[in-house]
């Protein structure tokens, strides 16, 4: 597990296989002491902890500058892949609320929390369009999701606004939001956002900006320069999905997982 970031240009530092990091930094000793024991919770699954190569859990929060005695949202965490991550991470000092989409991931999540202790202090809230959430306005420190905002878009009706709305009501004048998600090159027909799973950069900016939000910085710590985004089955024709089945597994596997955008946004104060 790499414990060190690099600060890097974003356009043009890509070389083989090498991602590059902008204004990424180390958390300090007590921060990475505590990141550290929650990479190697036992509430994490071993299928979870294997696709760190891919997530970059450790870069991923230190750019995002969750911190452990913060309060932190997770929106829409689907099986709770960060929220193995997040609930140790935070127990001691700090605060999760997940907001999980109404169906099979709210029932998982709810699996999930019931089954374990140490997930007591984990609050949960349903973002509902026209309906504040139980989290309260100007509480916390930090909004997280990950691979959602397509989600969003391609919900009928689309519901993007009203979620970087709720999240711009949820947190601190001052505070961050982070979005992981899908890249489409800029270049692409805008139309594919709607069904390949895959979104630019700069409707995501535009769908924060709109909501609020103040643009800080990116990172490239999740970027997949192998990904070409052009896939039968859009992104979920890569792992972990695999949406083909075996055809071509082989040549997806080594593809890996998607090429990322990961953006860090504030609440201006």
């Amino acid at each position: 597990m790499r414990q060190y970031f690099v600060r890097a240009a974003l356009i043009g530092a890509l070389m083989a296989g090498t991602a590059a990091y902008a204004g990424s930094e180390a958390p300090d000793a007590a921060a990475g002491a505590s990141l550290s024991a929650a990479l190697a919770s036992p509430l994490r699954s071993p299928a979870n902890a294997a696709r760190d190569v891919y997530r970059h859990p450790t870069e991923t929060l230190a750019f995002f500058g969750v911190d452990p005695t913060d309060t932190v949202v997770e929106l829409w965490p689907g099986g709770g892949w960060y929220t193995e991550v997040l609930a140790p991470y935070l127990a001691e000092h700090g605060k999760l609320w997940v907001a999980p989409p109404a169906g099979r991931s709210a029932e998982a999540i709810a699996a999930k929390l019931g089954g374990n202790a140490a997930y007591a202090k984990v609050g949960t809230a349903a973002v509902t369009a026209g309906q504040p959430s139980a989290v309260p306005a100007g509480s916390a420190d930090v909004v997280l999701t990950f691979r959602n905002v397509h989600n969003w878009l391609m919900s009928d009706p689309p519901i993007a606004d009203t979620v970087f709305a709720e999240a711009f009501r949820m947190l601190k004048p001052g505070g961050t939001l982070g979005v992981v998600e899908h890249r489409l090159p800029e270049a692409a027909q805008s139309a594919r956002q709607q069904s390949s799973g895959y979104i630019k950069t700069s409707t995501v900016r535009a769908l924060a900006e709109k909501a609020g939000f103040r643009f800080v910085e990116a990172s490239e710590v999740n970027a997949n320069p192998k990904d070409t985004t052009d896939w039968p089955k859009g992104v979920w024709t890569l792992p972990p999905t695999y949406s083909l089945k075996d055809v071509d597994r082989a040549k997806y596997q080594a593809i890996g997982e998607s090429d990322r955008m990961t953006l860090k946004f504030v609440k201006p104060e």
